[in-house]
């Protein structure tokens, strides 16, 4: 049940990064008349929600439970 156990650690990893790294989003503000197009480019960057990361972090867990009592 080693498949277990590697889909539970990528679980756990991705949420408690969820908390941490930030997630970058570029935006493309721009109006095209004829062959010009004028805008600007904005950037912001922002973190996912912590339910999120939450539900990830505990199906990891759950995940890890599961390989461990299977492999028992």
């Amino acid at each position: 049940m080693k498949g277990l156990t590697i889909i539970g650690v990528v679980l756990v990893l991705l949420g408690v990064l969820s908390f941490i790294i930030p997630i970058p989003q570029r935006e493309d503000h721009s109006v095209k008349l004829g062959d010009a197009k004028i805008g600007i480019q904005t950037q912001s960057s922002q973190k996912l929600p912590p339910a999120v990361g939450a539900v990830l972090v505990i199906a990891g867990v759950g995940v890890l439970a599961l390989g461990a009592r299977k492999s028992s």
